[in-house]
């Protein structure tokens, strides 16, 4: 009888086992990045809140096999453009996201020091490397989507808006996949660059101090949507001072004047940069809300709404 307790504890030890997440890490540019950001500095890890990230990576959590819909997200943290918090807004989502059959996929992506394009680079990279893997990894090539926080929600949107469709006819077999995300789900995101609408520090670091008129229509992503735009879920909340409501009231309304299916949430109050903390009011709400519209576009099967 006194060994009844350690027998228990080992079943229950070998119970969590059986559950524990599958983390692949690996390289966008195994060859070497392409062109530098210009950031020379050791890159920081404090907690995951990544700084001078200039070689990008990414991090892929396998869904539970019994649980696997085929469904993949990819993640942006958020941080201005300046860091990424990787915390909150991308490692502490992975959990979750297993449990309802989600592959979570951090992306840890070079920060642009006034490069504009090289963010959104590795964020088209990384789609398609998901795309190439997906038989490997148990993933429906036709649902991987990508989801951003604050400027990470503008990088997730330059990619909804800036993809192709693949080069047929490159060596690469990556590059001949399409870099389109299925879905998207931005939270709280930076679209504009318009004065008196984007949030200054993330057009600052993406764009330089002195950004021309091109730039700035460019990385405006609600003038950037079109008919082939994926369908997007946009969370965020009324009394966000950092990056105003008026950037996804932009975008919505571009993705509606497109005919794009599109649903937006704005909650009462949680201010900016709540992610995935318990301590958001609404932190079990934007869960059920997220998973019912992923299940109404069809992105994950009716059979996973316990799991909220």
């Amino acid at each position: 009888m006194k060994k009844q307790p350690i027998i228990l504890c080992f079943f229950l030890w070998t119970a969590l086992a059986a559950f524990a997440q599958e983390r692949i890490d690996l390289p966008l540019w195994p060859d070497g990045v392409p062109e530098s950001n210009g950031i020379t500095a050791e890159e920081i890890n404090e907690n995951n809140y990544f700084s001078n990230v200039s070689v990008p990576a990414m991090s892929v959590f396998k869904a539970n096999p019994d649980k696997n819909t085929g469904t993949a997200l990819i993640i942006c943290p958020g941080g201005g453009y300046a860091r990424q918090a990787a915390g909150h807004e991308g490692f502490q989502l992975t959990g979750w996201l297993n449990e309802n059959g989600i592959t979570a996929i951090i992306l840890k992506y070079r920060l642009p020091n006034g490069h504009d394009f090289i963010p959104s680079k590795d964020a088209l990279q990384a789609i398609r490397i998901v795309r190439s893997k997906a038989e490997e990894w148990g993933i429906n090539p036709s649902k991987i989507g990508i989801s951003g926080f604050s400027a990470g929600g503008h990088l997730a949107s330059t990619a909804g808006t800036h993809f192709d469709y693949g080069n047929p006819e490159a060596e690469d077999p990556i590059a001949r996949q399409s870099s389109r995300p299925d879905y998207m789900i931005l939270f709280y995101p930076v679209i504009s660059m318009k004065e008196g609408v984007t949030h200054v520090g993330s057009k600052r670091n993406l764009l330089g101090d002195n950004p021309t008129k091109e730039q700035m229509l460019e990385y405006s992503n609600e003038l950037k949507v079109s008919a082939e735009t994926p369908p997007t879920l946009l969370l965020l909340s009324d009394d966000d001072k950092g990056v105003i409501p008026q950037n996804s009231l932009d975008f919505y309304a571009a993705l509606k004047n497109h005919k794009v299916p599109a649903a937006m949430y704005i909650f009462p109050e949680g201010g900016h940069g709540w992610g995935y903390k318990e301590s958001f009011r609404y932190h079990h709400v934007w869960r059920i809300l997220m998973i019912e519209w992923m299940m109404q576009q069809k992105i994950l099967p009716d059979m996973i709404r316990q799991q909220n």
